[in-house]
Parts: C-alpha cells; structure tokens; sequence
C-alpha cells in the first residue's frame, strides 16, 4: 500500500479525478452518435482508424496483459513469453487475415452491428443470432476478471479495500459507456493505448537500475531467475499451463483465435470505408506489439526483487511502487488502471450490445401481438441495450466478490468458452458454400458445452488444451450437419467479395 507516500498517494489520486473526468466528458460528448442502435454500436466512421486501431490493442490487453500474465510469469517463469509471441505475432496475423473478409461481408449484409447479426445475417439464421448472443454473456467472467485486476491496483497502491475498489470501477465505466457507446469506448480507448504504451516503456527501462548489468541486463535477469530456480528460464516449463510443446501450440491457436472475440471483431465494424482498414491493422498492430510483449517482462524482474510475494497477481503493482520516483510511479499506476478500463469498457459495450440488437430484437417480435416498426423496435433495442449495463454491472459485482485464485486463469476460461463455440461458424462462413444454419448452431452448442465440460470436470486439466480440442470438435460437427443438410438454396447465402 502506497499511503506511506503521501505524495504518491495524492498524485495517484489527482491524476485518478482528472482523468475520469475526462472519460466522463467524452461520454457525453458521444451522446450525439449513440441515439440508435447501431451508432451505440460501432459509432461506424465517427472515429479516427487509427485510433480504432488503438482501441482494438487496449481492449485485447486488459487487466490479462497487465496484471494476470505478469502474474504468470512471476510464478513460472520465461515459459510464459510464448503467450507473449502469440499476443502480438500470432494475434495481428489473425487480424490481417480476418478483418478485411470481414468487413466486406458486414457491408454486404448491410452494415451489421455485432458479431451476432453477421452470423444471423451469414446464416439466414435469427435462432443463432439469438443463441450466439447467449453465448457471449461467458463475457460476464471476463468483466468480472476485469473487476479484480482493478480493484488489487487499488487495494494495493492506495489502500483501498477490495470491495470499493470493484465499486468504483463498475460505477465509473457504466456511467461513460450508458452516455456515449462506441464512440466514448473508442475515444477512451486510444488515450488509454497511449498510457500504455508508455506505462510499458517504462518499466522496461526501469530494468537498468532496478536490475542492472547495462546493456546485458537481460543477460542478468537470466541468470538470475536461474539462481532461484532453472525451471524458471526454461523454454517449456515443468508446472502450469506452458508445460508442453501440445499446449504451447494450443496457445498459439487460442492467440490466433483471439481475433475473433466480438468486442474485438465490433472494432471492424466501426471502419466506414475500406481503404481504412490499412490504418486500422496498422496502428492495432504497433500499439498491441508494444503493450504485449513489454509488461510481462515486468513479472520476470519482480520474481528476482520480491520472491516471497502472496499473490502472483500483485507483481507489476509491487515493481513499479518500489521501482520508481513518486511522480513516475502515479503515472505509471493510472497506466495500469487505464489497461484495465479499456478492456472493461469494451466487454460491457459487446455484452449489452448485443443483448439489445441480437437477443430483445429478434425475440421480442415473436412474444408481442402487436406489429412494431422498425424504428420503435430500434429505439427499444437500445433502451434495453442501455438498462442490461446496469444489470451486467451489478452482475459482474456480485461474482467479483470473491477473488479468484489467477486473474488469467478466469479471463481466459471466459473467452476461451466463447471462441470454442465461434470459430468454426465464422471461418467456415468465409470459405466453404456448403456451410448452413443447422451446422452453424450444431457447432456453437458443441464448442461451447464440450469447453465448459472438459474444464468444470477437470478432464483436460490445461484450459489452452481443452479448448483447442472444443473447437476442434466443433469444426467437425458442423462440417458433417452442413454436409448432410446443405441445399442449393442455402449455398446462394455465401457472398462474393466486393471488388
């Protein structure tokens, strides 16, 4: 706890005020473009690309990249670089390959909204638009995820007891994301990125005198992790999940997958023109490239200085609280607050997007009498959308309560559920014409449930594992129900790409 420093505590605090009021103002100032559905969505062409890019790296780091994998790595060791490689190489290349199909068929199918509706529209399918909408609510478990990385900054630089620390940060990201959408989650964003990224530089070059050994210093580090234990400069680790070359590639696959995740994917979607999505992967891929592989190093460094910590998860937090001057450390500590924030942000706009667009829109036509127009149905579409925040939020609360043994561990069970159910429907909507609803919905029930039965029954013990094989047996079923059930009227459903 940093209130032995008065300084700190009061600049941390300071910086805390402005800048959530800054956070606040571009809220409202996004009220403007959030009066329907699809601009709460996407705020599609509103913002800059390059600052979409910068979104889309922030809100794939969260409090996973800075907090829990630095959390790893203070326990494992150098082992878990491989997820580091996958953050940035592995992920960007998925995005390269991903976005622009993407985004074409968006527009082809009429400038969708959410991952949901482009399946729905994809599949001529509203019952898996509704189910893939169910699916993504696993995101609860990444909110809540976020919620703890959170509140353990709070608790552990200003003393903050964990309960309020969670409070704050839900009330805050609620009240910013129910005024302005996408376009205030975008905005917020790209200034969290720039935070980042310095927050990253930093405790880098912290290593020179925290460490030492001039331009070996990572030499040192080496040798030193080595004197505590050589498991924990081994390329495949005895303990945790980067024990083996088969998880390690499982790694890989998930960070490929990654992409795919629909508060991720939604970023695409807010790209107006084509001719942007060069920007957009551009500064996605330099920003991610310096957030993903520098803060984890963070971990390494507070193994060697502070070997006896409680929990794993309080490495980067300890470091930088005794690594830096006041000043620096207060900058540096709302950098970690803001990684948080931006993923945060982003999880409560996809959720209740889409419980809004892709669950209220499609089944509320189906329980009423009375025909609605398309624009009442889209204003009650985003009055839902705008009050399911608050029950998310309350939600997420509750389950945070209770802090989990591993940050990471929880993150990546939320999205790891979710992408064993989507992969399949969405890389086999891109190329193969024989691919139809009745595989589609085959494949997110059985990617989905086979995760949640391997993992909650401990039958694959390493979650990386469990959900390659999910997904897996997920691109099976759908391939052998599309095959059986394919029609030539189905197969018209794949579009050409634009030219």
């Amino acid at each position: 706890m940093l209130t032995s420093s008065s300084v700190l505590l009061w600049t941390v605090i300071l910086l805390l005020a402005v800048y959530f009021a800054a956070v606040t103002w571009v809220g409202k100032k996004g009220q403007a473009h959030s009066r329907s559905m699809s601009g709460f969505a996407t705020a599609r062409g509103k913002v800059s690309p390059w600052l979409v890019g910068a979104s889309f790296a922030t809100s794939y780091a969260s409090a996973n990249l800075f907090i829990g994998v630095p959390g790893l790595a203070y326990e494992h060791g150098t082992a878990v670089l491989w997820y580091t490689l996958g953050c940035f190489g592995v992920s960007w290349v998925g995005l390269l390959l991903f976005a622009k199909t993407f985004w074409r068929y968006g527009k082809k199918f009429g400038h969708v909204s959410t991952l949901p509706e482009w399946l729905g529209k994809r599949y001529n399918s509203k019952a898996l638009q509704a189910i893939v909408s169910l699916l993504i609510l696993f995101n609860v478990y990444y909110i809540v995820g976020q919620n703890v990385g959170l509140a353990t900054i709070f608790e552990t630089v200003l003393g903050i007891p964990y309960f309020w620390g969670i409070i704050i940060g839900v009330a805050i990201t609620i009240l910013y994301i129910g005024l302005g959408g996408a376009f205030a989650q975008i905005i917020t964003d790209g200034i969290q990125g720039i935070l980042m990224a310095i927050t990253s530089i930093f405790l880098v070059v912290s290593f020179l005198w925290t460490i030492g050994g001039g331009w070996n210093v990572f030499g040192v580090l080496t040798d030193r992790l080595n004197a505590i234990d050589p498991n924990l400069t081994a390329a495949i680790a005895d303990g945790g999940p980067y024990n083996s070359a088969l998880a390690i590639m499982a790694v890989q696959f998930l960070l490929f997958s990654f992409v795919l995740m629909p508060h991720l994917l939604n970023k695409v979607l807010s790209i107006e023109k084509e001719e942007d999505l060069a920007p957009f992967t551009l500064s996605a891929g330099l920003v991610l490239c310096i957030i993903s592989t520098l803060m984890v190093l963070g971990g390494l460094a507070a193994r060697v200085l502070f070997p006896s910590l409680q929990s794993a998860d309080a490495a980067i937090p300890t470091y930088v609280i005794e690594a830096f001057p006041s000043i620096i450390a207060a900058i540096m500590i709302v950098g970690i607050i803001s990684a948080i924030l931006s993923s945060t942000d982003s999880l409560y706009l996809g959720v209740t997007t889409s419980i809004g667009n892709d669950l209220y829109r499609v089944v509320a036509p189906l329980l009423t009498s009375k025909k609605m127009s398309e624009q009442e149905l889209d204003k009650k579409s985003l009055n839902v959308a705008k009050g399911s925040l608050i029950v998310v939020g309350l939600l997420s609360l509750y389950f945070s309560l209770e802090r989990p043994e591993s940050l990471a561990f929880l993150i990546q069970f939320s999205f790891s559920a979710i992408i064993s159910g989507i992969i399949a429907p969405i890389t086999l909507g891109y190329f193969w014409n024989r691919a139809n609803n009745y595989g589609a919905i085959a494949a997110v029930i059985t990617g989905a449930s086979l995760y949640v039965i391997f993992t909650s029954l401990n039958l694959i013990g390493n979650i990386f594992i469990a959900m390659f094989f999910s997904a897996a047996a997920a691109f099976l079923i759908m391939g052998i129900v599309s095959g059986l059930t394919a029609k030539a009227s189905a197969e018209k459903l794949v579009l050409k790409k634009s030219s």
